[in-house]
């Protein structure tokens, strides 16, 4: 397979945040040992046998490093990326035309690959397992014919953080398929370390933890927020991040000591002050917010869940001691964890 540079047209979140950061190889990439360890073997495979990886879907939480990892794997097998996401496709023509423009051994991500339309996903199937489609030429009548159209050789990534809406016959096509995990805050630490290093900021140790702590095991928050505190030193302080920064500054920013900000505390305090602990819905709790219920459930519910601050029932979200203990009252227990 021959040797490329990396030519990426990324348009995620992620990117727009701070591509510099970005790690470009494995050996460079922290966290997710295991995720690592694998994709390791798969890609030296890959390459010894000169064919392209097995298509690939990483699925979990917002932030972890789906879109590194797809960057990371077209590095590692000197291959171009390009990028698209789910809602941006939004007709099977348009898909067609993605995929004509691949090069032999090319990866392919799709970020929120939940989001195809069924139809979508239909052109999808072929291209996967036999790296063909079928376009339909002309409109309806006579002319309309149907041309298969061979493509070359490339490798899906899929990334999304709702892996349970995704179709059973898309799932499957997948050769691999990984789980983000959330990362810890020694792992953060050595991520906000690396990342102050090419800021050219200097950050002492305890500060590095002290925003790694509050970071909600998420690399991208972590960059996030140490890009701001990055602001607060350089204006208020003499330009070194030390715990006593970041602790005010993350104050000031409404980050508590726990990684809870204004959207946890405002949700946490609806289920406890307007539902009396709960259970409450999930919709219920979007309307009264005045949020998407999506942003709730993907945002939001995934860090207070692994905390233990939320319960979820079949009769809706409810507040445990720990959250009551949080907010700074008197825990009340609704008596429904079933």
């Amino acid at each position: 397979m021959a040797k490329r540079l990396i030519e990426t047209n990324l348009s995620t979140e992620d990117e727009k945040i701070e591509p510099g950061l970005r790690p470009r190889f494995l050996k460079d990439y922290v966290g997710q040992e295991k995720i690592k360890a694998n994709l390791k073997v798969y890609i030296e495979a890959s390459r010894k046998r000169g064919e392209p990886l097995d298509h690939a879907l990483f699925y979990g939480p917002p932030g972890l490093g789906k879109t590194t990892l797809a960057g990371i794997i077209a590095n590692e097998l000197g291959v171009h990326m390009k990028v698209t996401s789910g809602p941006a496709i939004e007709k099977p023509g348009e898909l067609a035309a993605v995929l004509n423009g691949l090069e032999e051994g090319d990866v392919l991500f799709i970020d929120e690959i939940h989001r195809l339309s069924r139809q979508v996903e239909e052109v999808l199937y072929p291209a996967m397992e036999d790296f063909e489609i079928d376009i339909v030429i002309g409109k309806n009548g006579e002319n309309t014919k149907s041309v298969r159209l061979d493509l070359p050789h490339f490798t899906l990534i899929g990334a999304t953080t709702r892996s349970g809406l995704l179709s059973a016959p898309l799932r499957a096509r997948f050769g691999l398929i990984e789980h983000m995990e959330y990362y810890t805050p020694e792992e953060l630490k050595r991520i906000i370390t690396a990342s102050a290093k090419k800021l050219s900021v200097e950050i002492k140790e305890d500060g590095a933890m002290e925003l790694a702590k509050r970071s909600r095991g998420t690399p991208r928050l972590a960059n996030r927020l140490l890009k701001r505190v990055r602001d607060f030193a350089e204006i208020r302080y003499d330009g070194v991040i030390t715990k006593e920064v970041a602790d005010t500054s993350l104050e000031l920013m409404q980050v508590d000591s726990d990684g809870l900000d204004e959207m946890d505390r405002a949700y946490l305090s609806m289920i406890i002050q307007n539902f009396g602990g709960g259970p409450a819905g999930l919709e219920t709790l979007a309307a009264s917010l005045g949020e998407d219920s999506g942003t709730l459930e993907d945002v939001c519910e995934p860090y207070l869940l692994k905390n233990g601050y939320i319960n979820r029932t079949p009769r809706g979200r409810v507040a445990t001691e720990k959250a009551w203990e949080h907010m700074g009252l008197d825990f009340k227990d609704s008596g429904d964890y079933n």
